[in-house]
């Protein structure tokens, strides 16, 4: 019998530890607008793009345009919306904030804040296996 209780006590605690393998941290789009229009926003990709609402969001992108002429116009943006509808949007030119903007990789999260010319003032991105969603797990398929 104490035998028996052994086994499924120890079945139980692989089940357990197989359905907590990999901590989850989800971080839902959240922005905060001063008086002033200047503000922050944070969130994580994941979070935002699986919600269960449709508008929720977050995001950064860089443009370069090169003209005839031969000059260049090089830009970033970031833009969230939260599950309330609260949207934000900065933007900028400014070459430190634009590699940070192209540092960002899959399933990041974000923090960027605007100043009230929604001019981009900080800019943020954490990318780590917490934030990857579960479905995308190739554990146990022998991927190394």
């Amino acid at each position: 019998m104490k035998v028996k209780m052994l086994i499924a006590g120890l079945s139980l605690m692989a089940i357990a530890s197989l359905a907590l393998a990999g901590y989850v941290q989800p971080a839902p789009v959240t922005i905060s607008i001063n008086p002033d229009g200047s503000g922050t926003a944070t969130g994580d990709m994941v979070s935002a793009r699986f919600t269960d609402n449709d508008v929720e969001h977050i995001g950064c992108g860089v443009r370069l345009y090169k003209f005839a002429d031969g000059t260049f116009f090089n830009y970033g943006f970031c833009q969230a919306e939260d599950a309330d509808g609260v949207d934000a949007f900065c933007s900028t030119e400014d070459e430190e904030l634009l590699d940070i903007m192209k540092a960002t990789a899959d399933y990041s999260f974000i923090t960027f804040g605007w100043n009230a010319d929604e001019e981009c003032t900080n800019i943020g991105f954490s990318t780590q296996s917490f934030y990857i969603p579960e479905h995308t797990s190739n554990r146990g398929k022998g991927n190394n």
